[in-house]
């Protein structure tokens, strides 16, 4: 089956389709990467039809319903869109439904994300922050604890993990329609079913072999209880392995995955050639890693949106990889040459659009604090505000680029600075971290512990923590750095940089509560493979194992 995609921001993606046959039925509401589901479907065999109506819900066989964002934005859109009445109709009348994330919150009375919206009132229930210590949002790889037997579990062992990301979760009324929960501070409830309405928090198309098998057994209505131990065993989320792609394009104008030397990706004269981004990402995800993250280190030098090359990677990985895609480079406000001005806010629409769960934010963020910091308020307009409200804090990456400044007193500068173990050239005790734009090569008067504090205030919903000292050095990451930024915030942080054997990440996931662990250049030179990394943690530190 092929589908004909088109652009619209505020409505989501228009599909054309090519194909005549049984049509899963797909609920678009215009926020997030729903371009995974749509592959997820189409590589079990089936064909969708977007909704563009009313009656599309109502005529529908079996329809799915993705939601990623906020909730009162969801909320207003299928207002908007006269989109409520058909859906309460369509599920009074029990015909097949699947809710993911959203999908399953929208099925509830309300949320306290946004207490002036109505939910749609279908499970009488309310959908809850998250009150723990822990970080929020919870992301991650975590497990199932199974209430009852449901068709939609044939064909699971039981014990496998799938990938949730929300700062909330449903509380039911009537515990009967709980499906399964999970533990994260907490025990909440995970998925639900009622009759033919199934919903869960966490995203299949996002779940590797694991999710693809739960959206069939939904598509083929499988019968039966699924051979499970349905005891509540407790759950653990698992500690993320990423694989990070830098993506730039070299001399010839080939579009390649290349890495650098802190921050330096040329050789003899050369850009560094380590492989094809869709190839590599592919490779990965095969291997077992968590998530995937490209770097566009080189995009948007004119205008962002003509950055087809690296939409078209985005497009073409998400067709066969089915873990978390980030993608970073360029989001921020333009202006092209006509004068016609673009928001960060559309450009990361596109980029959602094509393949991507999440954005990263880099120079950009530096710059935004910085006013912050003059203006000692927020401006309610910065790109990390509004893609954040729109799509919310989970789906906003802040990709922050320090280097150290050593210092013999923290006295001496106006900065959080750190008493270190590593003293620096002239036997000095004390440092802080510089942020730096431009791909390191401007250093700013702001340290990243402030930037990571602050733009999780702004919206964030996670730090990715690389080190300009540690780049390319094989020497492990900067614990001290990892140290200090986790202290300061409360949202997920992704160590980066230095990586050089397995050792190195058992080392930063039992010394710091880093959350996930970022690495590049040894896996793509296939220095340490990662799925080696994966086995060697195993019984160790809780990780997601792959198996057939």
């Amino acid at each position: 089956m092929k589908v004909k995609v088109f652009g619209d921001i505020e409505g989501g993606l228009n599909f054309e389709n090519e194909a005549n046959g049984k049509m899963i039925t797909f609920l678009d509401y215009g926020a997030g990467n729903v371009r995974s589901l749509i592959n997820a479907i189409e590589r079990l065999g089936e064909t969708v039809k977007i909704v563009s109506s009313g009656g599309d819900i109502l005529s529908a066989e079996k329809l799915v319903f993705p939601g990623v964002g906020a909730f009162g934005n969801m909320m207003r859109i299928l207002n908007h869109k006269n989109y409520v009445e058909p859906l309460k109709t369509y599920l009074n009348s029990n015909r097949p439904y699947f809710g993911i994330c959203l999908g399953l919150q929208a099925l509830f009375e309300g949320s306290e994300e946004a207490p002036e919206v109505n939910g749609l009132g279908f499970i009488p229930g309310l959908v809850k922050r998250f009150d723990i210590d822990r970080s929020v949002p919870h992301i991650g790889w975590n497990g199932l604890n199974f209430k009852q037997s449901s068709h939609i579990f044939t064909g699971l062992r039981g014990d496998e993990k799938f990938y949730f990301v929300h700062s909330y979760y449903v509380v039911p009324k009537d515990p009967a329609v709980i499906l399964t929960t999970t533990d994260y501070g907490c025990e909440f409830v995970s998925s639900i079913q009622k009759g033919n309405i199934l919903a869960t928090q966490f995203h299949p198309e996002k779940s590797g072999s694991s999710g693809l098998r739960l959206l069939q057994n939904f598509i083929e209505a499988a019968q039966g209880p699924a051979s499970l131990d349905f005891r509540s065993q407790g759950t653990r989320l698992a500690k993320r392995i990423i694989a990070c792609l830098d993506v730039r394009s070299n001399d010839q104008g080939d579009l390649v995955v290349t890495k650098g030397d802190r921050y330096d990706v040329r050789e003899c004269g050369q850009v560094r050639n380590l492989g094809k981004p869709v190839e590599l990402a592919r490779r990965y995800y095969e291997e077992g890693a968590d998530e995937i993250t490209f770097l566009n280190i080189t995009g948007f030098r004119d205008f962002p949106l003509e950055d087809m090359p690296m939409l078209e990677v985005l497009k073409q990985t998400s067709r066969n990889v089915f873990v978390p895609l980030t993608i970073g480079g360029g989001i921020r406000d333009y202006t092209d040459k006509d004068g016609r001005r673009y928001t960060a806010l559309e450009v990361a629409a596109e980029y959602f659009r094509s393949g991507a769960d999440k954005i990263s934010i880099g120079s950009d963020a530096v710059l935004i604090v910085e006013d912050y910091v003059k203006a000692g308020r927020k401006s309610g307009q910065s790109s990390i505000e509004e893609i954040s409200r729109v799509y919310g804090n989970q789906a906003v990456v802040i990709s922050i680029d320090p280097r150290r400044v050593y210092v013999n007193s923290p006295d001496e500068v106006g900065h959080h600075a750190i008493e270190t173990t590593i003293p620096g050239p002239k036997d000095e005790r004390y440092c802080w971290y510089q942020c730096t734009i431009n791909g390191g090569r401007e250093g700013r008067n702001l340290d990243a512990v402030t930037l990571a504090r602050v733009c999780e205030q702004l919206g964030a919903g996670e730090i990715l923590l690389n080190c300009i000292d540690r780049d390319g050095t094989n020497a492990g990451f900067d614990l001290e750095l990892i140290k200090a930024v986790k202290k300061a915030v409360c949202i997920p942080v992704i160590a980066s940089s230095g990586a050089g054997c397995a050792a190195h990440f058992y080392e930063v996931f039992t010394a710091t509560e880093a959350e996930a662990a970022l690495a590049a250049g040894i896996f793509h030179r296939r220095e340490v493979a990662l799925g080696d990394v994966k086995k060697f943690l195993s019984g160790k530190v809780e990780v997601r194992l792959c198996r057939p």
